[in-house]
C-alpha cells in the first residue's frame, strides 16, 4: 500500500513490510538510549494516533531532538518487526518534521495483529 502525499495512514492499518508511509503521530514515551556496536544511540519511542500506538526507532541525533507531547509528521517511513513486534523506521529519505505539541486525540492501545 502506497499513500500519495498529504494521505496518513493510521497506525491501527500498519503491516510488516509497508513503505513509503506518510504518519501523523504524537509521541507518548522516549525511552533510554542503547548504543550499537558502531557507537550509534538507538531510542525505541512510543508514538500514538487516534487508532492505535506502535514503538518508533529513533537513532542518534533525531532521538535527541524529540519530546514527549511532539507532534510529528513522518514522510515515507516503513514498517518491520523487531523482537516480536511490530516496529515504526525512518528511511533514508524520510522527512520528520514537528508540527504541533499536546493537541491530539491518540489511543494507547498498542495494537497488535
Amino acid at each position: 500500500m502506497i499513500t500519495t502525499m498529504g494521505e496518513f495512514v493510521p497506525i491501527r492499518n500498519l503491516k510488516p513490510g509497508m513503505k513509503d508511509l506518510n504518519i501523523m503521530f504524537i509521541i507518548l514515551e522516549i525511552g533510554k538510549p542503547t548504543r550499537t556496536k558502531e557507537g550509534h544511540e538507538v531510542r525505541s519511542v512510543k508514538v500514538a494516533d487516534r487508532s492505535a500506538s506502535i514503538n518508533l526507532s529513533l537513532w542518534d541525533e533525531l532521538g535527541k531532538l524529540i519530546q514527549t507531547g511532539d507532534i510529528i509528521r513522518m514522510t515515507k517511513g516503513y514498517v518491520n518487526v523487531w523482537k516480536s513486534c511490530l516496529t515504526l523506521y525512518i528511511g533514508k529519505t524520510s522527512e520528520f518534521q514537528k508540527i504541533n505539541e499536546f493537541c491530539m486525540a491518540f489511543s494507547e492501545m498498542p495494537f497488535m495483529r
